[in-house]
């Protein structure tokens, strides 16, 4: 396929070019749900005249339907796009930065999704849809599955579907620590019930808070039922999390300012699972926290890391070199920006 690509792109660059923008707007329109012609013309920067002709001979091939609230893709559509996305990738570059990095880190799979999930909600919608397939290709019946909080993981719930297995009935999902405190919406507990009834599995949930005191972490490691739902957690072969930057998430903590100082000292810029990480990927400060230990994840059959934006790179390079992720999937915008830092670690 990749010689059919570039002999075509040498004979028929023309074509290529037609080729890119009709999927980008079959794509858009699919990400979308349904938009109106003006909405997508700005969002492609592509004027109104010019997409009017691509979306009517697109509606002519039966690729979309035109309603009175705007245009949505069809079925027939909605498989075009499945069937090409491997193709895209080749023809935009994304297959072979996705082999870059997952040699470069020694990873079993690297998904990249186009766009920068930072400046547009629906390549952030695409990532949580990217995310939710990858977790259904490696979940089987009777699973643990541990998820972290925050909005990507709660995008990747909200765009979950039933497994092309069937139901998950004999699998658990479970939050991979307490809560922070802060929206429902983006805390573990929600997003591990939310996934779990998606898939039609169980779940169970940990109603402590996430930054603990001393005194209160032995006083609910001591307690019957905290410590039999720890345990479940602890027992997790599937990993899921999300990937912040230090002092992003230990704002959102609430940390007083001599922690916040502290991390920066240590060289802190990555955090996940409740550990902060350097550059080198060294766990360089970890929260008392019920929930996942940093034994449990390094025995842990597969961990899969979802992110993306321009800003996380660092933050995603720092847990990559950890060194105990399995599968990642991010954007175009982060990966281009990681692609850059080992460009450069390889002029050194």
């Amino acid at each position: 396929m990749r010689n059919l690509l570039e002999i075509q792109e040498q004979l028929l660059p023309d074509l290529m070019d037609t080729l890119k923008r009709r999927y980008t707007i079959l794509h858009q329109i699919k990400l979308s749900g349904i938009v109106g012609r003006r909405t997508l013309a700005a969002s492609l920067a592509m004027t109104e005249r010019v997409l009017r002709a691509e979306t009517d001979l697109l509606k002519a091939q039966g690729l979309i339907e035109i309603e009175t609230l705007g245009m949505r893709v069809s079925s027939a559509g909605t498989n075009l796009l499945e069937q090409l996305e491997p193709v895209m990738k080749d023809l935009f570059g994304l297959a072979d930065l996705e082999e870059k990095i997952r040699e470069a880190y020694g990873l079993r799979k690297v998904v990249i999704v186009p766009g920068d999930s930072e400046s547009s909600t629906d390549v952030k919608r695409e990532l949580g849809r990217a995310g939710a397939r990858a977790l259904l290709c490696f979940v089987d019946n009777g699973d643990i599955i541990a998820v972290t909080g925050g909005s990507t993981l709660a995008e990747v719930a909200e765009q979950m579907t039933p497994s092309s297995v069937g139901p998950l009935k004999g699998s658990w999902f479970v939050p991979a620590r307490g809560g922070l405190g802060e929206s429902m919406e983006i805390q573990a507990n929600t997003i591990a019930s939310k996934m779990a009834k998606k898939v039609g599995a169980e779940y169970r949930l940990l109603h402590v808070p996430d930054l603990l005191s001393d005194d209160a972490y032995q006083s609910l490691v001591q307690d019957q039922h905290i410590q039999e739902i720890v345990d479940v957690i602890r027992r997790s072969c599937v990993i899921v999390h999300g990937i912040g930057d230090a002092m992003e998430m230990a704002h959102r903590r609430k940390l007083d300012e001599k922690s916040i100082q502290d991390l920066k000292a240590e060289g802190a810029i990555a955090e996940s699972f409740g550990y902060y990480f350097s550059e080198e990927g060294t766990v360089v400060h970890k929260m008392l926290t019920l929930g996942l230990r940093l034994e449990d994840i390094m025995r842990t059959e597969t961990i899969i890391g979802i992110a993306g934006g321009r800003s996380k790179a660092r933050a995603i390079h720092a847990v990559l070199k950890f060194g105990h992720e399995d599968i990642l999937v991010i954007d175009e915008a982060a990966a281009l920006e990681i692609e850059k830092r080992l460009d450069q670690t390889a002029e050194q």
